[in-house]
């Protein structure tokens, strides 16, 4: 542990993983993807977050590589968004929290 670290190197990993996922915004649009790709409107009605706060936390997401936007050209323009492997691979952590929960809160 450095002089100006207050936690071990394990906590710091978790920690360091929950700051770049871990907004509830962010978990929240992480989740409704697991379902499968959907559109802008279909998630914004699917996780109740404003236009504005769902394309900021899906620009974030898409910057830390966590999900993919597509764009069909065909008019009308639609936009979809699904999860990357990266995301993908969040699916069992969201297991074991909703488990966890489920026993113990």
């Amino acid at each position: 542990m450095s002089s100006g670290t207050r936690y071990g190197d394990s906590a710091c990993t978790v920690i360091d993983s929950l700051e770049r996922i871990g907004s509830q915004w962010r978990l929240i649009v992480l989740h409704d993807l697991q379902g499968g790709e959907k559109r802008f409107n279909e998630l914004k009605r699917s996780t109740g977050a404003s236009s504005r706060t769902l394309s900021r936390v899906l620009d974030d997401l898409g910057e830390l590589g966590f999900v993919h936007r597509r764009v069909e050209e065909d008019a009308p323009i639609a936009t979809y968004y699904s999860l990357t492997e990266k995301g993908e691979s969040l699916e069992p952590v969201f297991d074991e929290i909703e488990r966890w929960a489920e026993e113990w809160l």
